[in-house]
């Protein structure tokens, strides 16, 4: 980690510069895998999960057996966790359902706003260094809240076939009315237009790798909604004396662990708790099982 006492104003902007994603560079490739996704289907994407994913599928579903016995495959430990969070998304999501209030302009006019669940939606989660089945929760329980009728789920499987089973818990769990075997930009293509297998949904949520991110971009140009465009993952702790260094630390590291280019950065008005962060971040970071990735980005 970079220690910085007391900068002047004049390194501010330097100190607080983003990591960004050069996307453009990457179009004509991504280009080429989604017209022949558009054009093949699942043929096309059954190619690219053998080229990219090093993995021979026969069909991209994931059947009803794969997610029953997912349940089994976790521990009771985690179970508990992901329920716990599950509950608590809800709770928070839940409070944010709008409800418009109708007002008459004139006589015999009356006006009000709606809100009306997008009716599919399809979700990314990636699953390149890490089981993201936390990205699930945050984006199939407020899908549900939301009343979006189908929840088409994409997310790449290991090389043996397989999807991780807490990403498959959390999938049932939340909701999610279909899951796919398939990752990247062919993923992205084959929600975006349709196969045979996976369903053309109207907005595409959920983060990923730079072409990921470059398919979101080309495909929202003209044929479906998406999010946003994702950066490199990124935080920023404010903490005074009184801030708890084991939280602080847990915060800095839980985005470090994202990838090499994530940004963890701490403000702090107190000297000590700056040097009883670093030596929190250490002991954590030797735990960590994402360890090498967490470290390259400190550094």
């Amino acid at each position: 980690m970079k220690l910085i006492k007391y900068p002047s104003k004049e390194q501010w902007a330097e100190l607080l510069k983003r990591p960004a994603l050069n996307t453009e560079s990457l179009f004509d490739t991504v280009r080429t895998i989604i017209n022949k996704v558009r054009a093949e289907g699942d043929k096309a994407v059954l190619e690219y999960e053998a080229a990219f994913d090093k993995v021979i599928l026969s069909a991209l579903t994931v059947t009803s057996e794969e997610i029953q016995k997912a349940e089994g495959l976790i521990s009771d430990e985690l179970k508990s966790a992901i329920t716990l969070a599950k509950r608590n998304i809800e709770t928070f999501h839940s409070s944010q359902r709008f409800v418009g209030k109708k007002v008459e302009t004139m006589e015999g006019v009356t006006c009000w706003q709606k809100a009306v669940g997008i009716e599919k939606v399809g979700l990314y989660i990636p699953g390149g260094t890490a089981p993201l089945f936390s990205t699930v929760l945050m984006l199939a329980v407020p899908a549900k809240i939301a009343g979006c009728r189908e929840i088409v789920l994409c997310t790449p499987p290991d090389k043996n076939g397989n999807i991780h089973p807490a990403i498959l818990f959390a999938a049932q769990l939340a909701g999610v009315s279909k899951i796919f075997k398939a990752g990247g930009v062919q993923a992205i293509a084959a929600m975006a237009y349709g196969t045979e297998s996976v369903p053309k949904v109207y907005k595409i949520f959920g983060p990923g790798n730079q072409y990921v991110t470059a398919a979101k971009q080309l495909v929202s140009l003209r044929d479906v909604a998406i999010d946003m465009p994702a950066g490199p993952s990124e935080v920023e702790v404010l903490a005074d004396a009184s801030a708890n260094p084991v939280f602080v630390a847990a915060d800095l590291l839980s985005q470090a662990e994202h990838g090499v280019d994530s940004q963890a950065m701490l403000i702090t008005t107190s000297e000590k708790l700056q040097a009883e962060v670093m030596e929190e971040v250490d002991h954590q970071l030797a735990k960590l099982p994402r360890r090498e990735i967490a470290a390259k980005s400190l550094e």
